[in-house]
């Protein structure tokens, strides 16, 4: 059986979809080299546009470059052609629209219930296509039970094309962690609360700000990592006080080592479907607030400190709960680990893998 795998996400910046792209692509490759999937009956293969950035250093599955265009048109006109002979996996929310025999991962329907966040281009491709790709799909994996609940809300997919298949956290623990950060960024020994992720609203880190500001005796420093992608998520400007530094993009080694050394990690996120970032700094050993919104409490489950994230004040009241009780700090961390280690890229290949088995030799 062929299976291909959309390798647009090769051409992309590293963002959340692209992570799990990456994760769950190397999971697969080790199924195969520790023979938990048999090659002699499965042949997998990475299809990309021209422009791609990255390659991954995979033993079992090889990456072809295709085609002459690339973005969406590669991926609706050009993919389809070279994937007609087998399944195509696509999983990053995206889908080639003229191909039936696929499987798409959609990740969340935050472009339906805060299109706000989204610039008009943007939105207005993806309330096109994911309707198409529901009808037309053979299954459609999400990542949370508050994503699948979303999805059939509001892009009326027939709940039995749709299954959930968690994310995992392995690859922030293979990083050898690289304190050059602090040197590199001036960040001296006073305490720091952390925040990762785009400065998209969604993110709500103008109430972070906001809360810190409020309880300036605690005299911490935050740093946030992340970029903005203003062809996504439209203009943003959030005005940044002295005590806040931003350290944009950083490499997964630096970004370990972040976890590592926070006193807390910070996430009043609006919106997710997932949570990556909470899950990465629980599995660090951080202590974490996040909003009790969304799919968050279905990831972090007792292992994190909740906080409304529409309430500064009740932000300002968590991180100042966390900071003070030293005790409190060293239990989250030590729940944090244990409930990180039941998410695992391994089992979302393993998974994947059994929707496919049960697709196609029933």
């Amino acid at each position: 059986m062929n299976i291909f795998i959309n390798a647009r996400f090769l051409s992309q910046p590293l963002t959340g979809v692209q992570r799990y792209a990456t994760e769950f692509v190397k999971a697969l490759d080790n199924l195969i080299e520790t023979g938990q999937i048999d090659k002699t009956k499965y042949s997998f293969v990475l299809l990309g546009p021209k422009n791609i950035k990255s390659e991954l250093n995979l033993k079992h599955i090889p990456i072809k470059k295709i085609g002459i265009l690339t973005g969406h048109l590669w991926e609706q006109f050009e993919l389809p052609f070279y994937a007609k002979n087998g399944l195509l996996l696509c999983l990053c929310n995206t889908g080639a629209i003229f191909k039936r025999n696929k499987i798409v991962v959609i990740h969340d329907a935050q472009v339906f219930a805060l299109p706000q966040n989204y610039s008009f281009a943007f939105r207005l491709w993806y309330k096109l296509l994911f309707p198409i790709l529901g009808r037309f799909v053979k299954q459609i994996i999400t990542v949370s039970s508050f994503s699948r609940s979303e999805l059939i809300k509001y892009c009326k997919f027939n709940p039995k094309k749709i299954q959930v298949i968690y994310e995992g956290k392995e690859h922030i623990l293979s990083i050898t962690p690289d304190k050059s950060i602090f040197k590199k960024n001036v960040i001296g020994d006073k305490p720091y609360i952390l925040a990762v992720s785009t400065m998209s609203k969604n993110k709500n880190f103008n109430s972070i700000v906001q809360a810190i500001e409020n309880r300036k005796q605690l005299d911490f420093d935050m740093l946030i990592v992340g970029g903005k992608n203003s062809h996504v998520f439209g203009q943003t400007q959030i005005a940044l006080p002295d005590f806040v530094k931003r350290l944009g993009y950083v490499s997964d080694g630096e970004l370990r080592v972040l976890y590592e050394h926070a006193s807390c990690f910070v996430y009043p996120s609006l919106y997710e479907g997932f949570g990556l970032p909470p899950l990465e700094a629980m599995a660090c050993g951080c202590p974490v607030i996040v909003s009790n919104a969304a799919s968050l409490p279905e990831v972090c489950g007792d292992a994190a400190i909740y906080c409304d994230p529409y309430s500064v004040e009740d932000i300002a009241n968590k991180i100042e709960l966390l900071l003070a009780d030293k005790n409190l700090q060293q239990q989250m961390r030590l729940k944090g680990i244990e409930r990180a280690k039941t998410f695992t890229w391994e089992k979302a290949a393993q998974q994947t893998i059994t929707i496919i088995k049960n697709q196609y030799e029933t």
